[in-house]
């Protein structure tokens, strides 16, 4: 299987740099050890790092395909950047959403201008797959495209630049593209750095797919108990290479873990983290065994909460 390279990750981050921003390191004082370093992707145009690999995905497109249109399944994060993209592009957009996805990311997508498709949950890749038949539209995936890893990976480029000491670099892992795009570029421009993904210990389907080696399948419902919506999904094969191949370790947080670093977030860093964006966080603050030492990176790779839900975990 043929992974992403830095040469695809240096392309993308040509074609990217007037849409994405180049997010800040920003060291947390706060800190006791004065070791973190946060990275906030959720300062992105869309709230979250998903619009680096959307942008260059339909930017890698000829211009039939892009007048034909675009589609793609997503819980949110991915949905709005690839709506995003498409309007910035002129080109139409349909985006199939599961019916539990986040009203606030449900809705910022539809104000993109993109038309959206609910479906139960479980079905809405099938879906997205059976409409781009239907109607000629180009699928562009959430994770499983060679575009979208590099597009991702553009934010391994920036921390290899700003921080080229860099001892740790903490990932959130759902589908693994931006794992694998970031840790694809650390391992070429900033080698010493050790990159360890993180997931929801309730949807830690890769965490133990990367101990055993092997990818392993986990029941949807399963997956969907986790408060990070974000990270429900599976890596596929590609991704699943590429995590083997760049990524360290793999870490799992919990539930209240994963609330309390939101807290700290918003209340120290003065961040609105979502709960699949404060994972990274979540990790540092209570898995310090688990952890290298040294200057440490954590993405915070989206700030789309759902306003009910951040309210009642900044009250907790």
């Amino acid at each position: 299987m043929e992974l992403v390279t830095i040469s695809d990750i240096e392309a993308a981050a040509k074609r990217v740099q007037d849409v994405a921003v180049r997010t800040p390191l920003l060291l947390q004082t706060w800190d006791p050890r004065e070791t973190l370093w946060l990275k906030p992707e959720s300062l992105q145009p869309v709230g979250a790092f998903k619009v680096r690999g959307a942008f260059n995905a339909i930017a890698t497109l000829d211009d039939e395909r892009r007048t034909r249109g675009v589609i793609a399944y997503s819980s949110g994060n991915h949905a709005q950047a690839v709506a995003y993209a498409a309007q910035r592009y002129g080109v139409p957009a349909v985006i199939v959403v599961p019916d539990i996805a986040p009203r606030i990311k449900v809705e910022a997508t539809r104000g993109y201008g993109a038309e959206v498709i609910e479906v139960p949950i479980g079905e809405h890749e099938g879906k997205a797959r059976e409409l781009a038949a239907e109607r000629g539209l180009t699928l562009i995936p959430p994770y499983d495209d060679a575009a979208i890893i590099a597009g991702q990976g553009t934010a391994g480029l920036e921390i290899a630049e700003d921080l080229p000491d860099v001892d740790v670099v903490l990932v959130p892992v759902s589908g693994g593209g931006l794992a694998s795009g970031v840790g694809t570029a650390l391992k070429a421009r900033a080698p010493h750095a050790r990159v360890i993904g993180v997931e929801p210990a309730l949807a830690g389907d890769a965490t133990e797919g990367h101990r055993l080696g092997r990818q392993v399948d986990w029941p949807q419902a399963d997956r969907a108990r986790t408060i990070a919506d974000g990270l429900r999904a599976q890596p596929s094969d590609l991704t699943f290479a590429h995590l083997r191949a760049v990524v360290d370790e793999m870490v799992t947080v919990t539930e209240d873990e994963i609330r309390e670093a939101m807290r700290t977030l918003a209340r120290k860093a003065r961040l609105v983290a979502e709960p699949s964006g404060a994972v990274t966080t979540a990790a540092y603050l209570f898995h310090e065994a688990e952890l290298p030492a040294g200057k440490t990176v954590a993405i915070v790779s989206g700030g789309n909460a759902d306003p009910a839900l951040f309210a009642e975990i900044l009250a907790g």
